[in-house]
């Protein structure tokens, strides 16, 4: 990754001593969202960087996998299909066990037009959180959780061009879903028939199984479950975990407002 590359504006790569403006990523106090797709992170940044708060967001997950793991191993060529990009980032975290905190957190940033406090979205699973807290005192996390299921709904409900899979077609969901690799670890027989059904309701089953694939992938390399229950056991100020099924979008945001008021 060059200097403040078009990908990571006003970020670079560690090299060249540090510009009176500049800091590492690793020094500062980011707040960084833990969750997978669909779990209603979009809602908790809008809370961060309201006009009351005025956080600044870094590029996300997207843009620094493709600037740090994906472009380098490819010589340039973009990866849209998202099991193509688990099987490069995988890779990635072979060599890197930090996976993508590691890679943030090796980042220098111009503070001038970043802030000395940004936003980061966001980070994924046990072994990226664990890391990001014991190697950055300094980062603190608020987590979103829902169920698989709902998760699968929330992805129908939107249109997100990126959410792009290689989805099987014809034949019948129901068998085309207990057919994906990994399957019966996310999802129970009961599950699938309630997702199979919403060809029913209106949902084009290419598209239904689109986002069960791409749920079951994640699965596959995160555990959402245990990324929230390692942050529980961190200070009440430094890290927030909660239930978007429970809470509304209103009360998610209410909820993060207050904490990153108080933590602040």
């Amino acid at each position: 990754m060059s200097a403040s590359s078009p990908a990571l504006p006003f970020l670079r790569a560690p090299g060249a001593p540090p510009a009176p403006r500049e800091r590492a990523l690793a020094a500062l106090p980011l707040t960084v969202l833990v969750g997978v797709t669909g779990v209603g992170k979009s809602t908790a940044l809008a809370a961060l960087t309201g006009a009351d708060a005025g956080m600044r967001v870094l590029p996300d997950r997207r843009e620094v996998t493709d600037a740090v793991m994906i472009l380098p191993a490819t010589g340039g060529v973009p990866v849209r299909d998202r099991e193509d990009r688990f099987r490069l980032t995988a890779a990635y975290r072979q060599s890197h066990p930090g996976g993508m905190a590691q890679a943030l957190g090796s980042l220098i940033a111009d503070v001038n037009h970043w802030g000395d406090a940004p936003v980061f979205d966001g980070l994924r699973g046990l072994e990226e959180v664990q890391y990001a807290a014991a190697t950055f005192p300094a980062w603190r996390f608020v987590a979103l959780g829902a169920p698989d299921a709902v998760r699968v709904r929330r992805l129908l409900g939107r249109a997100d061009a990126f959410d792009q899979v290689g989805a099987g077609g014809g034949g019948a969901l129901r068998e085309e879903l207990a057919a994906l690799t990994g399957v019966d670890a996310v999802f129970s027989p009961a599950e699938l028939d309630d997702l199979a059904a919403l060809a029913q309701a209106g949902f084009a089953p290419a598209d239904v199984l689109a986002k069960v694939k791409i749920v079951v992938s994640e699965r596959r390399n995160y555990d959402p479950a245990a990324a929230e229950a390692f942050l529980r056991t961190l200070p009440p100020a430094r890290a927030l975990v909660l239930d978007t099924v429970a809470l509304d979008p209103a009360g998610v945001a209410a909820a993060v407002r207050a904490w990153a008021g108080g933590a602040a």
